[in-house]
């Protein structure tokens, strides 16, 4: 039988980190498909590591995919498979991740990444547990417990039509939201301390010496926008700085140095197109009465957002990098101004 021993370790004390434990305990047992929510570094990977391993499964395969992380074309060919001749370069027939998995669990991470004909081939294995493979017309039959992973909002993008509003509905039997390390304030020195110990014992060392107190505050207060990941990296650099005391100094941009290359210049723009720009950026505050200026600020923001899609052909990551923020913190822009779209 399975037990929590068998289990990914994972480290908190905080009642939210508690009470999504107890939501993995109970679902894990079940056949149902789960859909695991969570910003990037919370862990949705181990979350869907402990399903399996406390669950009857257990001993069977435990297979996972980044569907964000390959094309579409090869991603479908990947979870299902496909036959000799299927297209150019399939040389021999070949398993697909669905049919290796039969018994056992699949982990889904990043599904909103997923297109509409493969999501509806997906739909078909979770309500019949059936399939082809590319260039196969033998249907074939598997036992697999789905688990999906996402850090999008899945039910506004099944209303924009990018994604299908009956496979979410079948994923969403049960849905596990975990919650962000500045949600887990308590556990963030717990946390912190394992990290620092497993570094010390890895640079072979003895004895972890402890943070600082104005350290263990500075720990408290980021706000971790790359969550328990992110805690990690600091951590342990922190530790290879400094392994034979306190720690008295952290990190948390590696990239922050007086001679980091900037970034190119934009092009120079014609006197009339920057007068205009300065204009509708900067209203003439002299001839108004009043002035919204939370909604000045995201007019603004939205337009520049705007402009740098279409600038990038709406390539994110080309947008992210001409913004000068990471990937994820354009994503959460665009989230928060229903852009995606």
């Amino acid at each position: 039988m399975p037990s929590d021993a068998s289990a990914p370790r994972m480290i908190g004390e905080s009642a939210s980190f508690l009470e999504m434990q107890e939501h993995v305990s109970r679902v894990a047992p079940l056949r149902k498909p789960v859909l695991i929510v969570g910003e990037r570094g919370t862990g949705k990977e181990l979350i869907a590591a402990r399903l399996h391993f406390l669950s009857r499964r257990w001993q069977q395969a435990f297979l996972k995919i980044n569907c964000a992380a390959v094309s579409e074309t090869l991603l479908e060919s990947q979870l299902f498979g496909h036959e000799t001749g299927a297209f150019t370069g399939a040389t021999s027939q070949k398993k697909g991740y669905f049919e290796r998995a039969d018994g056992g669990t699949l982990f889904l991470d990043e599904l909103a990444n997923t297109a509409l004909p493969v999501q509806e081939k997906i739909l078909r294995v979770i309500e019949y547990g059936e399939f082809e493979r590319l260039g196969g017309n033998q249907t074939l039959k598997v036992d697999v417990r789905l688990v999906a992973a996402t850090n999008e909002d899945l039910p506004s993008l099944a209303r924009r039509g990018r994604f299908r509003e009956d496979l979410l509905d079948r994923l969403a039997f049960d849905v596990i939201t975990l919650p962000p390390l500045r949600a887990r304030v308590e556990d963030i020195l717990v946390l912190a301390e394992h990290f620092a110990v497993g570094m010390v014992k890895e640079l072979g060392g003895d004895y972890f010496h402890g943070f600082s107190p104005n350290m263990q505050r500075m720990l408290q207060t980021h706000t971790w926008p790359g969550n328990v990941r992110e805690l990690k990296n600091v951590v342990e650099r922190a530790v290879y700085q400094s392994p034979e005391k306190p720690i008295s100094h952290l990190v948390f941009n590696p990239f922050e140095s007086p001679y980091r290359p900037s970034a190119p210049a934009a092009p120079a723009q014609p006197a009339a197109a920057s007068a205009d720009a300065a204009t509708s950026g900067a209203p003439d505050l002299s001839e108004l009465d009043t002035l919204d200026f939370v909604t000045h600020v995201q007019q603004h923001e939205i337009e520049l957002l705007k402009q740098a899609m279409k600038r990038s052909q709406f390539n994110q990551r080309k947008a992210a990098e001409f913004l000068q923020m990471s990937y994820h913190q354009l994503r959460g822009y665009l989230r928060k101004y229903d852009l995606l779209g």
